[in-house]
């Protein structure tokens, strides 16, 4: 769980997409497709963090198992309802996944917290995660980098907001991220990256 939303939302390459719009899956698709490299040699993986034990953080691995059951050959999946990584295991996870992958690029997700206004809005943006802000731990960043949900309001009790956010919300946003990033496989596939690169590039 990142607590500190407000850092990334100074950032200029950070992109919002509410998690219920009509045209949600298809924007976060073509966000990600974005930032994903160019060359096809270094192995693309996503790192879910959060714990089922908090509704509020079970974002991560609910988005990690609903990948696993589409089965996309061409991504790596972390962190799942059956094998959460969270603040305990992320360290050694981390070293898991460095060692079976050569140069991976990192993907990070999230659960976060934020303003009232932004609840439900999905993150997608530029460098790392940082999870643990919400235990006090000094966590590794995680991530070339990250999709974060607002998934409630950021600023008073917070253990206690995480304990009492709606399932039924999580569940919505972590089924967009999933769907997005399926749809992101479908068109990486049908070799559409470099056209988008190309249109990024040219509106920036």
């Amino acid at each position: 769980m990142n607590l500190k939303p407000s850092f990334f939302d100074r950032r200029a390459n950070t992109q919002r997409i509410i998690h219920d719009d009509f045209q949600a899956v298809e924007n976060l698709a073509l966000e990600l497709l974005k930032f994903l490299p160019s060359t096809s040699t270094r192995p693309i993986v996503f790192v879910c963090i959060g714990t089922d034990r908090s509704t509020g953080d079970s974002l991560g691995p609910l988005v990690g198992s609903f990948l696993e059951e589409k089965d996309i050959p061409s991504y790596h999946v972390y962190g799942t309802l059956d094998e959460p990584i969270h603040a305990v295991n992320l360290d050694e996870r981390l070293g898991e996944i460095m060692l079976k992958h050569h140069e991976p690029y990192i993907i990070g997700i999230d659960a976060c917290l934020g303003r009232m206004k932004n609840i439900g809005v999905i993150q997608v943006a530029d460098g790392p995660v940082k999870p643990g802000a919400g235990v006090n731990k000094e966590l590794p960043a995680v991530g070339d980098i990250h999709i974060t949900g607002i998934v409630n309001v950021s600023g008073f009790m917070e253990f206690f907001v995480l304990q009492n956010t709606r399932l039924n919300l999580v569940m919505k946003m972590a089924k967009t991220i999933a769907n997005g990033i399926y749809q992101a496989s479908i068109l990486q596939s049908k070799g559409r990256l470099q056209d988008l690169q190309q249109e990024h590039k040219k509106t920036n």
